[in-house]
């Protein structure tokens, strides 16, 4: 049976004035939203309890499971505010796609797709006066899941709690978007063949954060890490998908080979990419290939994706022999392919995929 997320009977709500105070400047998850949604599952019972609430602390015991063998996923997208007033998800249905994905990698209960978007649709409903209205601001959605059972042993969880909390945010750049530097990390690596590189955990963020340290000693904004078995082939940031735009405009992205994570932006801007005169190609993409294309001039422009801040152009990558700089007064695509999503996203042109499902 189909979990609910039916309103609550006297929802409470903060003043406007406070929602409007927010809004003034958000930050990026910073604040969240008067509500949130929950569910259950058991080994006995299955999926139970879905509802909305009032946003509030979630109590676990100090030996629930998640504490010790971090046993959780997690998603991100967001409401957008379109000009009549309307509120808008993009691609709500690719999000409960990879959860599910991700739930089975981690040995958690998969969540049905209709039970996650219902969960986001609903509260993203309950919530929409938190969704703002200024320029490239929306609001961003947390659906995760982690083990629940105090059992201090080695095996899934028999026991889970599914939420979804919201954060209205701004821009992610606040002084618009401004071209990064990258530490190519050869010492450490993001995950490992066969690991949980196409999931998306918390374990995969935890072990970016040391080289993440590292890459802003270097003077850094990201780390770019590589395959862990031959330390050749590029993989992602530590939290973003890679791109380059080629001289004969290819649109250029690592192929997804269990390491990657499959981003919801990284597959929209492949589908997008012919509308803008781009030619989308996935494929091997070694470390070699993009230091010499950008000291050739045969790699035009790099950027990195994903859905906090769309897209990041990259300026150089650096590393403890040499820096690769790319001219980014050059770039011709990257940009447009950004402002062409955000069009998207807030309704300024026609969405031609069916990818925007309206909330309110």
């Amino acid at each position: 049976m189909a979990l609910s997320f039916d309103f609550p009977d006297n929802p409470s709500f903060l003043g406007d004035d406070v929602i409007e105070g927010v809004w003034a400047d958000p930050g990026f998850g910073q604040y969240f939203t008067d509500h949130m949604a929950v569910a259950k599952w058991s080994l006995e019972e299955g999926w139970h309890g879905g509802r909305l609430t009032d946003y509030a602390q979630v109590s676990m015991e100090p030996a629930s499971a998640v504490y010790h063998y971090a046993q959780e996923i997690f998603e991100g997208l967001k409401a957008y505010r379109h000009s009549d007033g309307s509120v808008w998800l993009f691609r709500p249905e690719a999000n409960a796609k990879r959860f599910e994905n991700s739930a089975r990698r981690l040995a958690l209960p998969v969540l049905p797709a209709e039970d996650f978007v219902t969960s986001v649709r609903q509260l993203a409903a309950l919530d929409a006066r938190w969704v703002p209205g200024g320029a490239e601001q929306s609001l961003y959605l947390r659906p995760f899941m982690m083990a629940a059972e105090n059992f201090l042993g080695v095996r899934p969880a028999q026991s889970v709690l599914y939420a979804v909390i919201a954060s209205p945010v701004g821009s992610y750049f606040s002084g618009g978007v401004a071209p990064v530097d990258i530490w190519l990390s050869t010492q450490y690596s993001r995950v490992a063949p066969g690991g949980t590189g196409s999931a998306k955990c918390g374990g995969n963020y935890a072990a970016s954060l040391l080289p993440q340290e590292l890459a802003y000693q270097q003077g850094c904004s990201q780390v770019l890490f590589v395959d862990a078995a031959e330390k050749r082939w590029i993989e992602e940031l530590g939290g973003m998908n890679l791109f380059m735009i080629t001289a004969d405009d290819e649109l250029v992205t690592p192929e997804l080979n269990g390491n990657i994570l499959p981003g919801v932006t990284r597959d929209s801007l492949l589908t997008v990419a012919p509308e803008l005169g781009l030619k989308p190609v996935e494929r091997q993409v070694s470390l070699e290939e993009v230091t010499s294309g950008i000291t050739s001039g045969a790699i035009r422009e790099l950027f990195a994706c994903g859905t906090a801040a769309v897209i990041t152009p990259i300026r150089s990558l650096k590393s403890p022999d040499a820096e690769y700089v790319i001219d980014v007064d050059k770039a011709t695509h990257t940009i447009p392919l950004c402002n062409h999503l955000l069009d998207i996203q807030y309704g300024r042109i026609a969405d031609t995929h069916g990818w925007m499902q309206q909330v309110v």
